[in-house]
Parts: structure tokens; C-alpha cells; sequence
């Protein structure tokens, strides 16, 4: 392909409207289910073109302290004394709302984050919509869900979500949360605040009662304060492994319960026997379709030794194919990466594949000139010891390495101080089960991918956290 074909791709440009809604020029903070104004405010940019989308409030401890009291007036005068037939009401009303404006949030998620609008439109969002409607569900039935208890909800929660799933990782925290009967105080990534503000202008829309929940937006000095405060009793946590260890060091002896989603660093196995075309489709959408940004992207790839070369030459044939560009054109493949500090991060890591002698290989052509882009990298000839092999990088960017046995694919894919997500593919029963078993990992996918579902636990082990999110185990989590 020609680099000009490259960037446009074969197809004519279809790019999704943001004609349809509005973007505010300035957001508030959403305390007592109010827009309260900050001391000062920050910038949000959209990383396809590095301009500015909207000023946001920074909240100071001021504000975080506002916002925690209203949770707790929320929380003791309110929310607590609901029926969980009544919380599930609500839970089903954004759901609703959510579907309604779906396009909206999907346009605003692309926009503020950069991933393609195709992931946006037919995972964050419908993915989003689903787990307040499975929360609502559950609402009423907590006492079925945990047979001999009486569950009792814990009180005011504090929230911080990350920057590459702002939307479903708000969805992921808020719904458990609320339908439990707790109230949340929620922070989102200061990168990616957008979708959580039109959120509230939901739960407004829905009726939430005031104070039920609040949204901070600002950027680590925030989360510490919502962290740190003494009358928050439960901390949700998603983001980097070195900020977890500091929150969970930090929460050591206050009493307060804590539920930790960290790095990853996850492994894809495949064998022989597997249905090879099928394997590099999954792989290309477990590295590639979300430029890497999913905290269980499968960044390791481990092919068997006899399959090896068939398998790399089709994968860089198929990288070949993909489109990047703009993220609101829906034949975009790889949309932009969220910040010059992580396209600064990809940078250095990659350089450090180089200088530590694996071969790198990207496809030809160029990249658009403004805004924030990596092409799909390729790295063979890896050693374990490689810090691409062993270092989360959050980008477009897969290491790949040989195996001859199934034991030594669990030694390699073991050896990393992560254990979030694997996968495995092959076209034995038996064979699945050995390696699902043997992956020290909390999510293990078979045959396929990235495959998400509200009701299925996920959380990791070592350095990829403590506690699942998701399913029955999640709702033990906002619960004494």
C-alpha cells in the first residue's frame, strides 16, 4: 500500500456528526446534584487534533470535602432507607437514558479519547448501558444473591476511574455501587473527564436523588483527597499499578475496604492445532482495534514453534490493512492515543525494544500531522527479560515470542509480575483446560478475546489488583 493509502485508507471518509448534541465550553463540578463551580479549571483536549473541547473544573480539597458531605446526607437520609425495588428503579431509568443518547456519549467518547468511534458505538456504550441494567436487577434480590447474610450497603464510596474506558468504567463502578445502597463520590481520569460529566446530566434527567452521586473532575492531587478522606468507607480504584500500591499503603490500618484494578501485561497462546486465521483476527482485536489501551490487552503474543513464521507473515499482512485516523470515521481501525505524555511513554519503550536487540517491524506509510499517532508495531526476537515483553505500554505495540511445549508457553506467560487476562487458542478441549488452569491470570479467555459481560467477574491477581468488579463478586465488594 501506498502511504497515502495507508492514512485514507480504500474507502471514502464516512465520519460519525457531533451536530446532533453540544459540548459545553465549561463543566462545573456535580456535587448534591448540583453544578458548583470550581476555583480554577483545566483543559480537556481531543488527541486527534491536539484542540481544546471544553474547560473543566479542578477540584480542591475544598470541593472533595462538599462533595463527600453530600454523599453522606445523601447516603443517611436518603438512599440507605430506599427499598432495593425503588434503587432499581433508578439504575433502570439511566440505563434507559443511556441507550437513548447513545450516539451522543459514543461522538463525546471518541472525542475526548481518541478511540475509534466503531469501539465506542458498539462496546463502551452498549457495554455501559448493560451493566446498570444487570445492577438493577439485582437491586432487590441481594439477600437471594447471598444466601444466610443480611447485606448491608457500606456507605459513602470513593471512586477513580482511568482514562481508557471512561464511560464503561464509570458504569463498571457507579451501578454496583448505588445498587447495593451505597453513594458514590466519583473522580474520572482528568484526560478523559467528559462522558462522566454527561452522566450527570443524566442522572439529573433520571431523577437521581441529590447527592446519590458526585462527580470531581481533576487530576492526581483529587483522587488523593477522595482517597485519604476519613469519612469515605470504600475505595474503587482502576489505574496503574505503582498509584494502587501507593492507595493500598496508604489505606493500611484505617479500616476502610478497597477493591484494586491494575496493569496488565496478558498473554496470547497459540498452538498449532488452532484455527490460525481466526487466532490473528483475535489478536489484532486484542492489541490493535483499541491501540493497546485496554489494561488486559494482549500485548504478549507466544506462538507455537512450527507455526511461527505462517503466523507472523499474516499478521503483518492483516496490520497492513488497518486504518488510522480519524477516530470519528467509521472506517477507522486506530483511532489516536490519548496524551503526548502516553504516546511519550509508547516512544521510550519501543526505543528501549530496539536497543535491547528484538527486531521491530511496522507497516509502510505515514501518519496524520496533527494530533497524537503511533503505527501497529510488531517486535520478534524477544526475551523475557525485554522490557517490552515485561512493562504494561498501553499502545498499539505486541511482543511477540517462540514455544515448543505447552509448559514452557505457562513458564513464559507466567513470568511477568502481572496477572490480569490470557488467552488461549487451540482446538483441544483438554489442552484448554490445562493452560486456563496454569495461567496465573483472573480473566482467561479460550478461542477468542476481549470478550466482556456484566455478569462475569474480572479482576486480576499479583500486581494487577485485589477484588473483582462485575457479576456476583463485584456486588460483594459494596457490601459488609
Amino acid at each position: 500500500m501506498s502511504a497515502h493509502d495507508f492514512i485514507t485508507g480504500s474507502y471514502a471518509p464516512a465520519p460519525e456528526g457531533a451536530d446532533h448534541f453540544s459540548i459545553k465550553d465549561r463543566y462545573d463540578l456535580f456535587i448534591g446534584g448540583k453544578w458548583v463551580k470550581a476555583s480554577s479549571y483545566f483543559q480537556t483536549t481531543n488527541p486527534a487534533t491536539n484542540e481544546v473541547i471544553s474547560e473543566v473544573g479542578l477540584a480542591g480539597k475544598k470541593e472533595v470535602n462538599q462533595a463527600i458531605k453530600a454523599a453522606r446526607k445523601a447516603y443517611d437520609e436518603v438512599w440507605s432507607k430506599l427499598s432495593g425495588a425503588e434503587r432499581g428503579k433508578y439504575l433502570f431509568r439511566i440505563a434507559r437514558l443511556l441507550q437513548e443518547r447513545a450516539r451522543e456519549f459514543a461522538v463525546t467518547e471518541t472525542m475526548d479519547g481518541g478511540k475509534p468511534i466503531r469501539e465506542s458505538r458498539d462496546i463502551d456504550v452498549p457495554l455501559a448501558a448493560a451493566h446498570f441494567f444487570y445492577h438493577a436487577g439485582w437491586a432487590d434480590k441481594l439477600e437471594y444473591a447471598f444466601p444466610g447474610k443480611t447485606p448491608q450497603p457500606l456507605g459513602v464510596v470513593g471512586q477513580v476511574i482511568p482514562w481508557n474506558f471512561p464511560l464503561l468504567m464509570a458504569a463498571w463502578k457507579i451501578a454496583p455501587a448505588l445498587a447495593c445502597g451505597n453513594t458514590v463520590v466519583l473522580k474520572p481520569a482528568e484526560t478523559t473527564p467528559l462522558t462522566a460529566l454527561k452522566l450527570a446530566e443524566l442522572f439529573q434527567d433520571a431523577g437521581l436523588p441529590a447527592g446519590v452521586v458526585n462527580i470531581v473532575t481533576g487530576a492526581g492531587e483529587t483522587g488523593e483527597l477522595l482517597v485519604n478522606h476519613p469519612d469515605v468507607d470504600k475505595v474503587a480504584f482502576t489505574g496503574s499499578t505503582g498509584v494502587g500500591k501507593a492507595i493500598q499503603r496508604s489505606l493500611a490500618g484505617s479500616g476502610k475496604r478497597f477493591t484494586l484494578e491494575l496493569g496488565g501485561k496478558a498473554a496470547n497462546i497459540i498452538f498449532e492445532d488452532a484455527a490460525i486465521n481466526e487466532a490473528v483476527e483475535g489478536i489484532i482485536n486484542g492489541i490493535f482495534f483499541n491501540q493497546g489501551h485496554v489494561c488486559c490487552a494482549g500485548s504478549r503474543l507466544f506462538v507455537q514453534e512450527s507455526i511461527a513464521t505462517p503466523v507472523i507473515r499474516k499478521l503483518q499482512k492483516r496490520i497492513g490493512t488497518l486504518k488510522v485516523g480519524d477516530p470519528l470515521d467509521k472506517n477507522t481501525d486506530i483511532g489516536a492515543i490519548n496524551s503526548r505524555e502516553q504516546l511519550s511513554r509508547i516512544k521510550a519503550l519501543v526505543a528501549a525494544g530496539k536497543e535491547e536487540g528484538a527486531e521491530i517491524w511496522q507497516p509502510d506509510g505515514g501518519l496524520p500531522r496533527k494530533g497524537n499517532w503511533f503505527k501497529p508495531t510488531l517486535f520478534t526476537g524477544c526475551a523475557q527479560s525485554h522490557r517490552i515483553v515485561q512493562e504494561e505500554i498501553f499502545g498499539p505495540v505486541l511482543a511477540i515470542q517462540t514455544f515448543r511445549t505447552p509448559q514452557e508457553a505457562l513458564d513464559k506467560a507466567n513470568n511477568t509480575p502481572y496477572g490480569l487476562s490470557g488467552g488461549v487458542w487451540t482446538d483441544k478441549g483438554s489442552k484448554i483446560f490445562k493452560m486456563t488452569t496454569g495461567l496465573k491470570a483472573g480473566v482467561v479467555w479460550a478461542n477468542t478475546f476481549n470478550k466482556f459481560d456484566p455478569t462475569s467477574p474480572f479482576g486480576g491477581y499479583k500486581e494487577s489488583g485485589i477484588g473483582r468488579e462485575g457479576g456476583l463478586h463485584g456486588l460483594a465488594a459494596y457490601l459488609a
